[in-house]
């Protein structure tokens, strides 16, 4: 069963202007469609689930590999994407790579498009 992540208080002055309050800079555009064309993916958005279902909340790239049905260079690749677009965060440890969701990253993307 996916893990519901809690949505962060945030203060909506300090986040992104909405798209019908008012015209967004170019660089929030620019970025607010980095994030939408990363979770135009469905192996993306699954492999965000697996993160976010996780027990401690991260999730090594050696354990994204078989739920997905990919090989680990292309995960690899989804996973250079979902870190792009400022979805998750990757740390290298040894020789694997660990990544945990960025909590806010979604909030924010989709604050953009609220009236």
């Amino acid at each position: 069963m996916p893990q519901m992540l809690p949505l962060l208080a945030t203060d909506d002055a300090a986040c992104c202007t909405t798209v019908t309050g008012s015209v967004i800079s170019v660089e929030d555009a620019e970025h607010t469609a980095r994030v939408f064309k990363a979770l135009g993916d469905a192996t993306r958005v699954r492999l965000l689930s697996l993160i976010a279902a996780s027990s401690d909340g991260e999730a090594c790239i050696c354990d994204l590999t078989e739920p997905v049905g990919l090989s680990q260079p292309t995960v690899s690749h989804h996973m250079k994407q979902l870190v792009d677009a400022g979805l998750v965060t990757r740390e290298q440890r040894g020789r694997w790579a660990y990544y945990r969701v960025v909590t806010h990253a979604l909030e924010n993307a989709a604050q953009t498009l609220r009236p």
